[in-house]
């Protein structure tokens, strides 16, 4: 079976969010905790919904969605970067730009092949 690129990121990126959730909850962070982690867990989620998808129609709105819980964590993940004491991983920002670029990628490709 080849190896989904995508979907070995998504779960690398969910776990570190998920240990960086527990620090924002040791501090009391619970809204940004909460919404981080809904956020950037369904991206993975998503992603792997996709891949049983009843068509590629549905395909491309799987990994439509889980692009825009992309967008959503990078909003989450550049508000904890902006506020002090949140002690963000920097490589957070690297993982989710390399996931938006291959589910954009995805996407472009799928719809293409709709032709």
């Amino acid at each position: 079976m080849k190896e989904n690129i995508v979907q070995n990121k998504s779960i690398d990126f969910s776990i570190r969010i998920v240990r960086y959730c527990d620090v924002l909850y040791s501090k009391k962070e619970f809204i940004i905790a909460n919404q981080l982690l809904r956020s950037a867990t369904s991206i993975g989620s998503n992603i792997f919904e996709a891949q049983d998808a009843e068509s590629r129609l549905d395909f491309i709105h799987k990994m439509k969605i889980a692009s825009k819980e992309a967008s959503e964590t990078f909003y989450w993940l550049t508000l904890c970067d902006k506020l002090d004491n949140f002690d963000l991983p920097p490589e957070c920002f690297n993982e989710l730009k390399q996931i938006s670029a291959l589910l954009g990628r995805i996407i472009t490709t799928s719809r293409k092949n709709l032709e």
